[in-house]
């Protein structure tokens, strides 16, 4: 079996303080968009095998490896499998890429070894925060530590030029910043520069940008510069380094990506209305 794990980006992440479990809640509006690893699952006939193409560990220690094997544990199976990941969604960039494998991986196992689908969502949660989500997919809020998962929105009206800078952002480096910030929070993308169908939601803004700016400075350069270039304004996804800006069609996104410059990654995005697609 086959599937598509799709990349997500947060339009909007708003973080409170940690509480007594040392977590941060957070309210984040999450969008699926359509750059995607494929997964690829077989079963196996001399013992288990996984395989990586890309930046990305091939080992247990791998998100879509512990979602196999936590589904196998769940399913009380000991089968032998074959798990190929083609990874194309930058690591280390604040686009779930890890979790999108998660989310497929537990869809693909749990199909290979007839593990229901109340039983295969629980497992998503103690696997990453993004996982229930990417599970999920689409248009959505999420709450809690991310275990908290809204109905969907509707279909989306915009293309996202999505940039990935050559600098890499640790996610607890940036939580850690925050709490040593006193929890500074942003103002907010509104009005007529959010998609006609994100107003209503708005205003969009993410609170770990300024910790993401003072660990990395060269962060804002890169952010004032695509400003510059696309005339639009410029988010940050998840707790970066992923960057991006709206657009009302396809072309225009793409022309806006291929501008950036040296990017570690750059390319135009669609919404898409699911997580993960079999192939």
């Amino acid at each position: 079996m086959k599937a598509e794990a799709f990349a997500k980006v947060n339009l909007s992440l708003a973080v409170r303080s940690a509480d007594a479990t040392g977590m941060h809640p957070l309210r984040s509006l999450v969008q699926s968009i359509d750059w995607a690893d494929m997964l690829e699952l077989e079963r196996a006939d001399d013992g288990d095998a996984f395989a990586v193409t890309g930046d990305a560990p091939a080992d247990e220690s791998n998100l879509a490896w512990r979602a196999l094997d936590a589904v196998r544990r769940a399913a009380e199976r000991r089968d032998p499998f074959a798990l190929m990941l083609d990874k194309q969604i930058p690591a280390a960039a604040g686009l779930g890429g890890g979790s999108a494998d998660a989310a497929t991986a537990l869809v693909l196992a749990a199909r290979a070894m007839g593990l229901d689908t109340g039983d295969r969502d629980a497992l998503a949660p103690a696997l990453g925060a993004d996982v229930p989500f990417c599970l999920a997919g689409g248009s959505r809020w999420i709450e809690g530590y991310g275990e908290i998962v809204g109905d969907a929105l509707a279909p989306a009206d915009f293309a996202l030029a999505v940039v990935v800078p050559r600098i890499r952002l640790s996610t607890p480096d940036v939580y850690r910043r925050w709490d040593e910030m006193d929890g500074p929070s942003v103002v907010g993308i509104d009005g007529r520069s959010l998609p006609v169908g994100l107003r209503d939601h708005g205003p969009l803004s993410n609170d770990l940008t300024p910790a993401a700016l003072s660990l990395a400075p060269d962060l804002g350069d890169t952010i004032a510069d695509l400003r510059t270039r696309w005339g639009v304004p410029v988010a940050m996804s998840g707790s970066g380094s992923s960057l991006f800006g709206y657009f009302p069609t396809l072309d225009e996104a793409t022309e806006a990506a291929a501008s950036a410059g040296s990017m570690r990654a750059a390319r135009a995005c669609r919404p898409v209305r699911v997580g993960w697609r079999l192939g």
